[in-house]
């Protein structure tokens, strides 16, 4: 017969081994897995713009993959051994070389889409009250509430677009303008944004001009008006393209030039005649001009460029001359928003770039 002290040590050895196996049987934390093959292969991983916004930021740059070659001959992917194009392209990726021409396509023909163009001339077939000056003044305001509320350039376009499109269609008051553009700000936001302001910030930066209920009322009607297409591609959608053909021969001052089309593709928004041009058009005119004024002593453009875009020099032409007196505010120049945001340190200061007073009828010239 087991004594009572016996019996605790018993019970006591029990509780020892189930901690014992829990312990041997602990989870695994999920960041601690690792999640690399266990053979030689290029991860498939695609850096998508949305997820990497709010992704942790990981420095795959380190890693090495090793494949082979057709030859069988062994190479490494991401080292500074690796110097042909094809393994770059196995190294890269971001690289979506063969879709490239088909999503192009594709933005072409969806720019030229009825639906999700404005009439170049709204103002004068539909509008009463708006003019080409209040229209720019709206713009120019909306790009200050973007800068306020830390929203993408991409929203601002769209903004714009849905303005432009909306009055093509249905005529609005001079004190219902201000609420259009909020309005419009606000789906934009929505559409592009992570996290969009709420109508309420667009209330308050109205300085409480319009309610809750007219901000939400003018939403409603803007997305009845559209059908609900808000997905058009603007200038901003082809410049990420351009920019980077544009710059190839000069990579050490890809920021500063990509600034620079910006800033200039920005600015044609304040234009109301710039309806016309379609936004690839005004994108490869943005791109154009901006390689004149960096670089004045190449042509700006090269063959490359003409076979990527789609477009000749000459085509270019009437908008290059808009979008050049915008840069020298003989177009726009009461609108100050777009110029002060671009003389930021962090926007390399493109708005302070000197430019020739004129471009030259030769440089539309084939080369």
């Amino acid at each position: 017969m087991e004594t009572r002290a016996a019996k605790r040590k018993a019970i006591a050895a029990t509780v020892s081994d189930i901690h014992d196996q829990n312990v041997k049987k602990q989870r695994v934390v999920l960041a601690e897995i690792s999640n690399l093959p266990s053979f030689d292969e290029e991860p498939r991983c695609v850096k998508n713009p949305r997820i990497k916004r709010v992704a942790a930021k990981k420095n795959l740059s380190s890693f090495d993959f090793d494949f082979e070659d057709e030859n069988n001959n062994k190479t490494v992917g991401n080292s500074s051994n690796a110097k042909s194009n094809t393994n770059a392209k196995f190294s890269d990726p971001n690289n979506c070389e063969p879709f490239v021409e088909d999503i192009y396509s594709y933005l072409c023909r969806m720019e030229r889409e009825g639906k999700r163009r404005p009439m170049f001339n709204y103002i004068d077939k539909v509008q009463h009250d708006v003019t080409p000056h209040m229209r720019g003044i709206l713009v120019d305001w909306l790009v200050e509430v973007a800068e306020e509320y830390k929203l993408l350039p991409d929203t601002l376009f769209l903004s714009t677009s849905y303005i432009d499109r909306f009055l093509s269609q249905n005529r609005v008051s001079k004190p219902k303008l201000q609420l259009l553009g909020v309005s419009s700000m606000l789906i934009a936001a929505k559409y592009e944004e992570i996290t969009p302001p709420h109508v309420e910030d667009f209330v308050l930066i109205t300085d409480n001009t319009y309610d809750k209920a007219e901000v939400v009322k003018m939403e409603a009607d803007i997305l009845k008006s559209l059908s609900f297409e808000m997905g058009n591609p603007t200038v901003k959608t082809f410049l990420r393209r351009f920019v980077g053909i544009g710059c190839e021969d000069n990579k050490a001052k890809k920021l500063q030039f990509e600034c620079l089309c910006n800033y200039l593709a920005e600015l044609s928004l304040l234009e109301y005649c710039c309806l016309k041009f379609l936004p690839s058009l005004v994108a490869a005119s943005a791109t154009f001009l901006a390689r004149y004024i960096m670089w004045p002593k190449l042509h700006p453009w090269t063959s490359t460029l003409c076979k990527s875009t789609g477009y000749d020099v000459a085509e270019l032409k009437e908008c290059v001359l808009i979008l050049h007196d915008l840069y020298l505010a003989r177009r726009g120049g009461s609108f100050s928003a777009i110029r002060e945001k671009y003389k930021q340190h962090k926007l390399k200061k493109v708005a302070l770039l000197p430019s020739p007073p004129q471009v030259p009828n030769s440089i539309f010239e084939e080369e």
